[in-house]
């Protein structure tokens, strides 16, 4: 079930050969900026620009992907891969680009803040091609945005290797992109209902599936046991694997798995932490559907609105499109 179910998440899809060897290739920019078929994504606090949209017609957004000599100066440029994409508007083997671009630059390419659009808000809607490019994209950006300096000498850093690593100009060690592991968990008990946990940080009526961060030296399914159990006050067992999904928010991959109740628990005996986890709910299947006046589930670009739908064998037609945190 694993790769067919991952193969639905909105950020998980991917048509782009990222084609690492030709990363380390010296004077790669140059020789990108002096090919007319090179694509570059303007990226700016976040977001991208989008192709204007032909009236009359009923296509999807896709990314507005420029021509090297149009883009302003960036403050990072990352090599992203060749487009693998037969149905975009750029030939199969495009080679593509990520900018990173300053305040100054974005709106000198395009003043109208509002043009330009978040990851969260367009996830669902791109291409699979698209889709993957602006994850990678973002990925990267709030990588460098957060390792500018050497984390053993605190030295500045050089970017290298076309913009996936970073080199340390003291004692040569180089710094490379990171991404931290999350499970994020559907419970449920003998009578197949779901816990739902409310976090501290959004509405009181916004609920979501329990995730957590893996610490050091631990298995993500020990990780997925100590985090339900420190959220809910809940023992549980046997965790399934069920899918991956990329959450570059700012660095994040979750993995989703089901768990059920240990055996000798109570569902009753729920304890939110009080900290990240202000309340815990069960819901049946139809207690969900009941629900869609009165709670706020994740946005559509999440894993856990996916493996929510798996539960429930059904499309969920209510609730919003954004999502909070990572859930």
């Amino acid at each position: 079930m694993s790769f067919s179910f991952t193969a639905r998440l909105p950020l998980s899809r991917h048509a782009v050969d990222r084609d690492h060897e030709t990363r380390s290739r010296p004077g790669l920019f140059d020789e990108l900026w002096a090919d007319a078929g090179t694509r570059v994504l303007a990226l700016w606090r976040g977001s991208v620009l989008l192709a204007p949209h032909v009236a009359g017609t009923a296509d999807a957004p896709r990314i507005l992907l420029l021509e090297p000599l149009t883009v302003p100066e960036a403050t990072v440029r990352v090599y992203l891969g060749r487009s693998l994409a037969e149905d975009a508007a750029e030939p199969v083997g495009t080679r593509l680009v990520a900018a990173v671009l300053g305040d100054e630059a974005a709106l000198s390419l395009e003043p109208d803040p509002e043009a330009w659009a978040p990851l969260r808000t367009v996830a669902t809607t791109l291409s699979d091609r698209d889709a993957g490019l602006f994850t990678e994209a973002l990925g990267l950006a709030n990588w460098h945005l957060s390792h500018t300096h050497c984390p053993r000498c605190g030295a500045e850093t050089t970017v290298e290797t076309a913009g996936w690593n970073r080199l340390c100009p003291v004692d040569g060690g180089q710094v490379f992109p990171r991404t931290d592991p999350a499970v994020i968990v559907l419970v449920t008990d003998s009578d197949d209902r779901i816990l739902l946990g409310s976090n501290a940080l959004w509405e009181n009526n916004r609920y979501s599936l329990l995730a957590g961060f893996v610490e050091p030296g631990e298995s993500l399914e020990a990780a997925v046991i100590r985090e339900m159990f420190e959220e809910s006050g809940l023992r549980v067992t046997d965790p399934v694997y069920l899918g991956s999904q990329p959450w570059p928010f700012p660095a994040s991959i979750m993995f989703g798995f089901t768990v059920r109740l240990a055996d000798g628990q109570s569902p009753t005996a729920l304890l939110p932490d009080g900290e990240e986890i202000l309340d815990l709910r069960w819901f049946s299947r139809d207690e969900l559907r009941a629900s869609e006046a009165s709670i706020i589930l994740p946005g559509r670009s999440s894993i856990a609105r996916a493996i929510i739908e798996a539960w429930l064998g059904e499309p969920i037609d209510f609730g919003p499109d954004q999502v909070h945190g990572w859930r």
